[in-house]
Formats: C-alpha cells, structure tokens, sequence
C-alpha cells in the first residue's frame, strides 16, 4: 500500500505529489514531513476497487494569518500563481533539462553514495546510520552496499562518536556525521568547537579535518520545542567552521559533494519539512560552490535575502508582490559561514533596498550577522535601512497555532517589502 499526499495551500511554494512506501515508514514521521496547509491524503491499494480517499485539512479555510496582536486578526489569502513572475535561474534552468526527479533526502543520499563510491576514506557515523538507513531514510541501503566499518552505526552518545569522527579524520579518513537531529549536536559542541574548529590551528597546520556534520532542524509541525531548534547561530559562531543549508534537491546534493570534499569541516544543515521536496536534477556529476549565493529571482525593486525553508514562504509572498506591483529579486545565500558578499553586494547596488527573511532566531541570528555585513560594506547604498524578519525569540510551542506565530509567515513578507519600498 502507498500513501499519496497531494500538497496545496499557501504555504506550499511547489506544487507536488509525493508518494511513500507505507511499508518503510513509519507512522509518527507521516505529520512533519510535510510543509503544507492543506493536504489530501489517498490510501492506493492493489485493486482499484478497494481505493479510498481521505481528505484532511489542518485548517478550515487554507488562510494565513498577519498582524502583529492575535486579537482580531484577519485572514489574508496570497496569490498561488500569479502571472507576473520572472523565470526562475540556475535551478529552474536546471530542473528544465533531461534528467531524473529526486526527493531532496533521495537528492543527499546520491551525493553521498556518489561520494563514498568515488573515494574509499568517505565513511558515515551516527545513530541508526546502518541498516535502519537513518531517521530521515538519508543513508538508507548504504550500509548494504558498504558495509558496517563505513557505514557504522553509535550509541546515543553524540559527543563520543563525534570526536571519533575528529579523531577519524586527522588520521586521513573522511566521516560524514549525521546528528539524529540538530538540537542533539549540542551534546558535542565541545567536540564541535574546541577540536573540529581549531585543531588545524593549533596544530600549525599539521592536521586537516575534513568533517561534515549534517541532519535534520528547524521548526518541524508540532515537534515541540527541544525538536525544534534553528542552531545555525550557534555554530556560526565557531572560528574555522564553514556553514552551508540546502533548500532544494539541486542544491541539496551538489553542497553535499561540495562539503565531503572540502578540507575544511563542514555543518550541513537541512530542513525537516523540506525533505519530501521533489525536484529534476541532473544526470551528470556536478559539484556546488560552499560560498556561493543562488539568485533565485532577478528583480529590481528590493532585495530578499533567505534560506533554507523560508526560501519558499518567500517566493509565495513574491507572487502576491508582484501581482501588487513590485519587483522583488530574491537570493538564497545558501552559505552561511562565510557570507557570498559579491553576489549581495552586487544585488544591493541595484535595487538598494534589503530584506532578510529567516527561520532563525531574531536575537545573535544570522540576519543580525548579515544586517551587520550589509551595513560595513555597503551602507552608502542603501535607500532604506535593512529590515530583518526573524523567528521570535521564545521556545517553539507544541501547539499548532501558536507555533505557526513564533516563524515568519508570507503575509508579513509582503507587508515588510510594501512598507521598504513606500
């Protein structure tokens, strides 16, 4: 049997069908692994005569809510297509090209098993890495295909097997470690910091450590606060430590490639809703750039700087913007660690106004760091002063409706770039 979600509503940017094997699974994964308002769900079975459709929504009018007091608060709709919109660059060009259709999870699996085919010291460790094949299905059929000493699964001890994969690679191998979630990394951010950061300094050089450290954060639907956690802040911080989030299939696997090759260690983080993703990527190898931008919509009116999910509320709100009369370009800067300063900067000189939309926390977040970037390098040409729309800084609640008010909604993209642009 095969569940089919049909995705629709304004939160969805890509309209898409995704199909699981029910038989792999499991049941408790099924409520956030998707990033829609709405969603049908139809249960396939082998005989069409035993077809049965449900139809769930998880809210009654399919409406976003903007203001800024729960009091009185009225529904906007956005726009679902406008007609207006600009072609979308490299991945639009990319997905319009012969090639073959991945979920983003399928999309990172193939860079690695790519990786771990071409080069011998690639190896992966974490919890439930082996045969279960990862709690996000990432490394799923890699402990077959390798066996167990590259693919090796740990106790719940993420402090112990992450300074094992530091220890791995000063020795010449490569180790991927997969964080069952990014809040748990926090349990080995000694490891992370004071060895994986710093220990090709202090040795003078003598030892590289070509880690990357990935899995799964941000706001999931209803994972609770400890699930919850957009840590990209945190690691940011670190000196000698890259950091890189991946919002398509596309990229997904080409800064996976990227990251394993690299000398340097690298935090990949991805987005629990957007691993169902579908998109057509490319039969041929290809490799992205660790420290470049994407240019996700050219414009000419403001500049909308994001990552990772909130790409897609934003192009959302781009479609009711446009339709409105505005000409948004909008960048997914992708590298977060260090920031691709030329492609903003040549954005800013355009349009000279920004806007920094952002999963993050308001407070030492990433659009604090970059709102600072901006404002050093290229302060005499903005028009406006940076407006940066943030996550609130409290604990993710359970409950649906107040988590959806802690993130960044579409509506309020668009009233911020209709006040920028007055």
């Amino acid at each position: 049997m095969a569940v089919v979600f049909q995705a629709t509503g304004a939160a969805t940017a890509l309209s898409s069908t995704i199909i699981f094997d029910s038989k792999r699974i499991q049941s408790s994964h099924l409520r956030f692994l998707l990033g829609s308002v709405h969603f049908v769900v139809s249960f396939r079975s082998r005989s069409v005569l035993e077809r049965k459709k449900i139809c769930c929504a998880v809210r009654s009018d399919g409406r976003l809510y903007s203001g800024s007091s729960p009091r009185g608060r009225k529904a906007e709709p956005l726009i679902a297509n406008a007609v207006a919109t600009k072609a979308e660059s490299s991945t639009a060009s990319a997905a319009s090209k012969p090639g073959h259709e991945l979920l983003l999870y399928e999309a990172l699996r193939e860079g690695l098993d790519e990786e771990m085919e071409r080069d011998a010291t690639v190896c992966v460790i974490g919890e439930d890495v082996g045969h279960y094949g990862g709690s996000y299905k990432v490394t799923r059929g890699l402990a077959d295909k390798y066996g167990d000493l590259r693919v090796l699964d740990t106790p719940i001890a993420e402090n112990s097997f992450t300074g094992m994969a530091v220890g791995a690679a000063m020795t010449g191998l490569r180790p991927i470690v997969e964080g069952m979630n990014m809040g748990f990394l926090l349990l080995a951010f000694n490891q992370i910091s004071n060895n994986c950061g710093m220990l090709h300094y202090t040795s003078g050089g003598q030892f590289k450590i070509p880690v990357v450290i990935r899995g799964p954060g941000g706001v999931g639907r209803q994972l609770g606060a400890e699930h919850s956690q957009r840590l990209e802040s945190y690691f940011q911080s670190i000196p000698g430590i890259q950091l890189v989030a991946c919002s398509t299939p596309y990229n997904a696997k080409g800064l996976m490639k990227a990251a394993i090759r690299s000398e340097n260690p690298v935090i990949l983080f991805e987005h629990v809703l957007l691993y169902n993703l579908k998109e057509r990527i490319p039969d041929e190898e290809y490799v992205c750039n660790l420290e470049e931008a994407e240019m996700v919509r050219p414009g000419e009116h403001v500049t909308i700087l994001t990552y990772s999910r909130m790409r897609y509320h934003v192009m959302q709100a781009a479609k009711t913007l446009v339709n409105k009369g505005y000409d948004p370009e909008v960048i997914d800067i992708r590298s977060l660690k260090p920031f691709d300063l030329y492609t903003i900067g040549n954005s800013v000189k355009k349009t000279h106004r920004v806007l920094i939309v952002e999963e993050c926390m308001r407070t030492g977040g990433i659009g604090a760091s970059l709102t600072a970037a901006i404002n050093e390098n290229f302060n005499d040409y903005l028009d406006a002063p940076i407006v940066c729309l943030s996550s609130q800084d409290v604990p993710t609640p359970y409950a649906g409706t107040l988590e959806e008010w802690t993130v960044v909604q579409p509506p309020q993209i668009v009233a911020a770039v209709e006040q920028l642009c007055r």
